[in-house]
């Protein structure tokens, strides 16, 4: 089949709308491909967004209770007095009404005068100073077993926090009548530790 120039004529728009026509569709199949594309970036980029700002609630959400739970703790401490200054006249008038009770037959104390605690291996003390009043007690005792009454009533009476290091014991020589009111004498170590916050406003 021949063709002659007339023909090529009449075919030359066709073939032109056809070229087009694979232009257009190629050009419409690229810009789908790439707004497609785009989509999907953008739908990442969003889900990105989510994620992170979920993470962040959630870790905000974590915070707030755990800022109230240490709240709590904190002022626990506090009203305990083992937050704060040292609490001296706090330990002098609960070991006045240890006195009353009668627990030992008799005790004498002394407070030595606050100092920075240095514990014997490093710990993370945040902002808080670890502060260490010692105190020494002598005791006069029927038997061993009022010694650990007392503490016990100490730390459970007493406010504040008593580290206790340790006591030497030594029995009693009988008096001239052959007798003697107290078994025992103790001498005991230890001493009061309060937590001083750095931040706190003074």
């Amino acid at each position: 089949m021949k063709f002659s120039r007339s023909d090529f004529a009449l075919m030359r728009w066709t073939l032109l709308s056809l070229g087009l026509s694979v232009s257009m569709s190629a050009a419409f199949l690229y810009g789908s491909d790439q707004y497609a594309t785009q989509v999907q970036q953008d739908r990442r980029t969003a889900q990105s967004r989510l994620d992170d700002a979920r993470r962040q609630l959630t870790a905000a959400q974590e915070d707030r209770q755990n800022m109230a739970t240490y709240a709590e703790k904190y002022q626990a401490l506090a009203n305990s007095g083992i937050i704060g200054d040292g609490q001296r006249l706090d330990w002098m008038e609960g070991l006045e009404r240890l006195r009353q009770q009668h627990i030992v037959d008799s005790f004498r104390y002394n407070i030595a005068p606050q100092k920075a605690h240095v514990p014997l291996l490093p710990i993370d003390n945040g902002a808080f100073d670890i502060q260490y009043s010692e105190m020494t007690m002598e005791f006069d005792l029927l038997h061993e077993g009022q010694l650990l009454n007392f503490f016990a009533a100490l730390h459970n009476q007493v406010k504040g926090h008593y580290q206790h290091e340790g006591c030497t014991l030594q029995r009693q020589n009988s008096d001239e009548n052959g007798g003697s009111a107290a078994g025992l004498t103790a001498e005991c170590r230890g001493g009061w530790i309060t937590l001083k916050n750095r931040n706190a406003t003074p």
